[in-house]
């Protein structure tokens, strides 16, 4: 009995030191899918976006970009790393809402109509459960 109990907290311990610790010493930045503004890159720390399950991953805004107004499926949980974003909420695109710096957090619910505006570069970090998708309600017109 004792020696299962040991071989169990055992591998717990292997389990949380060797598998469940991510330390991210760098980040490779991508370009964007061309749902994001030009200039925009992205970063995956861990996961798949584009597949079923959890994932972590970085954008870079240059500043001035407009994400115009949309909605995504499932949650999104965003962290603000550095920079500024504007959200706002509905179907029409304005340089208003609230206003997050860095370290702050916010969630986008399900379905959620909302849009973005970077006043200066700005590194976002979303944590999600893929697929990640973006669906616009309305582009921008130039």
């Amino acid at each position: 009995m004792r020696r299962s109990i040991f071989c169990y907290l055992l591998s717990a311990i292997c389990y949380l030191v060797f598998v469940a610790q991510i330390q991210i010493t760098h980040v490779d930045w991508k370009p964007a899918p061309p749902t994001l503004p030009k200039g925009t890159q992205v970063a995956v720390l861990e996961g798949d976006p584009k597949s079923e399950g959890l994932f972590t991953m970085r954008i870079k805004l240059p500043a001035g970009s407009i994400i115009p107004p949309h909605w995504h499926p499932r949650d999104e949980r965003v962290t603000v790393l550095s920079g500024r974003v504007i959200v706002g909420f509905g179907d029409k695109f304005e340089k208003k809402g609230t206003t997050f710096r860095a370290g702050g957090f916010y969630v986008n619910p399900p379905n959620v109509h909302h849009f973005l505006w970077i006043p200066q570069e700005s590194v976002l970090q979303l944590t999600c459960v893929g697929p990640w998708e973006l669906h616009v309600v309305e582009p921008l017109s130039d």
